[in-house]
């Protein structure tokens, strides 16, 4: 076939599953006959180079979407890394986060003001000292130092020094601890009579002792107690610190008689459990913890120490799994109130909570965590977290600035319309930002998270009295925290409900500040009268039930002023 024939042919050429049959002509206009063209040598080629065409083209878009989705997988990886490397090798604070100082001018809604210039640590200038700390309420242990005699007199001429009325005085602060032996000593008597009143030798009753023949006084429990639950030390650690006071401890002996004390608390901690679920605020968190035991139906050792702090008490309970029937437990007899927390499911899930009983507010600390954490892992959107981060700042101020005036109606009003105006543009800024059609998905996840839990974040407008994080639950949380990673947990069931209690007491006692020793010593001391039991009536221990004059005496501060978060009268 000539070049003209297959010219014509191409012309001529209909691209459907059947061909027709065409005409070939020569060049000099010679006709053939019919010709089936799809038997021609050169149209099949073509036809055989289009079809070859359309199939590597299409292969190359799909490896063109598969190099996409492989770039968004590599993508996703490195976010995960990066935030991965963060939290293994970073900071562990917030406070200067690098998306925190990131420019926010060109972002919408955000303050660019001039900001102040951080504030130096310690005393600020200006500001009302404190004054010297007086310890005259120490024992003071009186000693004289002298002269020798032979500088009592002249270097030159050898005369003698007159006295001179007074002293140069000077105190220093000094701390002894010193292990004894109490003996005491019981003269015994013998009757003279024969009435047979008084048979045999008559004694004073011996000391009592808080454990049933135990050689331990309450000062050592008392120490044992502080020292692991309130220090967070390891028990071979606290004995190891006894060895070089030369008292060496069994710890064997420590641990059997920890299981003994157990009864003694659980009064307090049933009435701190009442207490917490009279009360109509709270703060809630939950934080793992090991107890190395095996129980039927539980797999592994992880347990969890669930923390519900209110106002005058802080409840820990072990639980061993984490599930929301903890909190639904500890709620049951709460007829209402406001429970601030995490976005933790379960916390989603309580009975009363469902109903409309409870009322949920979210921490904003873990949704400015969201921000960081995006802003770590994508750094080309870091900008545009530290623009959300710098209006979460902003409530936290403008909430600050309304606060600061909850007695003056007026001034309280103002400030309360400021915060709710940018509480509205946060709300109107999440809203545009989600409708925009090429939003990043790191965006779109975060901002729908914002907007999921948009109801609970915003509780604190409506109820002043709630703060806007959860922090205060979870620095009560972090000395249970310091002891898990100091004694890695409990070693059985009993010890990690001992630790619940304990850690319930004492934080309590802080929240009242009162001095733990004290009152530690004066519970104990009551226990061992009881004959090693709890008191009959223990609401003499309880801090709300605390007479003024009792909390000054149990009092952290030397003034003994008996500061207290709340006083009740019942």
């Amino acid at each position: 076939m000539n070049a003209a024939t297959f010219s014509f042919c191409l012309q001529s050429y209909d691209p459907t599953p059947t061909f027709p049959l065409l005409t070939p002509h020569d060049a000099d206009g010679t006709d053939h006959g019919r010709l089936p063209c799809q038997h021609c040598p050169w149209l099949t080629a073509l036809f055989d180079a289009r079809q070859q065409a359309g199939y590597y083209k299409a292969q190359h878009l799909r490896a063109t979407q598969r190099e996409a989705l492989l770039k968004d997988e590599v993508a996703q990886l490195q976010a995960e890394i990066r935030d991965l490397k963060h939290r293994l090798f970073g900071h562990k604070s917030e406070a200067h986060h690098p998306a925190d100082t990131a420019t926010t001018a060109d972002t919408p809604g955000v303050n660019t003001a001039p900001q102040e210039p951080k504030r130096r640590r310690g005393q600020q200038p200006g500001h009302k000292g404190h004054g010297r700390r007086h310890y005259d309420h120490l024992p003071a242990k009186e000693e004289v130092c002298d002269l020798p005699p032979d500088q009592r007199q002249c270097r030159r001429c050898g005369r003698p020094f007159d006295p001179f009325p007074g002293s140069d005085d000077t105190t220093l602060l000094e701390v002894e601890v010193k292990a004894h032996r109490r003996v005491v000593h019981r003269p015994r008597y013998r009757p003279t009579c024969a009435c047979g009143a008084h048979p045999g030798i008559v004694t004073a009753p011996p000391p009592p002792r808080l454990i049933p023949q135990s050689p331990f006084g309450i000062s050592i429990w008392v120490t044992v107690l502080l020292d692991k639950y309130l220090s967070y030390r390891p028990t071979y650690r606290l004995l190891a610190d006894l060895r070089t006071h030369d008292l060496d401890l069994s710890q064997g002996a420590l641990t059997g008689g920890l299981r003994q004390l157990l009864p003694l608390f659980q009064p307090l901690y049933d009435a701190l459990i009442q207490r917490s679920q009279h009360e109509d605020f709270w703060h809630g968190d939950e934080t793992r913890w090991l107890v190395f035991a095996a129980v039927e139906g539980k797999v592994g050792y992880r347990w969890y120490l669930w923390a519900i702090q209110s106002a005058q008490a802080v409840v820990f309970i072990l639980a061993a799994g984490r599930a929301h029937d903890v909190p639904e437990q500890h709620f049951g007899p709460v007829k209402g109130g406001i429970l601030v927390v995490d976005r933790y499911k379960a916390y989603q899930a309580i009975d009363k909570v469902k109903s409309g009983l409870i009322v949920l507010a979210f921490c904003w600390a873990h949704q400015r965590r969201d921000f960081l954490e995006m802003g770590r892992r994508w750094p080309k959107e870091q900008a545009w977290a530290s623009g959300w981060v710098a209006r979460i700042a902003e409530l936290y101020h403008l909430n600050a600035r309304r606060l600061e005036l909850r007695d003056d109606t007026e001034g309280f009003e103002q400030r309360d319309g400021d915060l709710r105006g940018a509480v509205d543009a946060m709300a109107a800024q999440a809203k545009a930002e989600l409708a925009e059609p090429q939003i990043h998905p790191a965006r779109q996840k975060v901002l729908e998270s914002l907007g999921n839990h948009w109801t609970g974040l915003t509780v604190f407008v409506e109820h002043p009295e709630v703060p806007m994080d959860n922090n205060a639950v979870e620095r009560t949380e972090r000395g249970p925290v310091v002891g898990r990673k100091n004694y890695y947990g409990s070693g059985a069931v009993w010890s990690g409900q001992l630790a619940a209690m304990l850690f319930s007491l004492l934080a309590t006692l802080k929240l009242w500040e009162l001095n733990p020793r004290s009152w530690l010593t004066a519970y104990l001391t009551a226990c061992a009268a009881a004959g090693g039991k709890a008191p009959a009536d223990v609401s003499a221990y309880l801090p709300w039930k605390l007479s003024a004059e009792q909390r000054a005496v149990w009092s952290l501060s030397a003034s003994g002023n008996g500061a207290a978060p709340g006083e009740d009268t019942s």
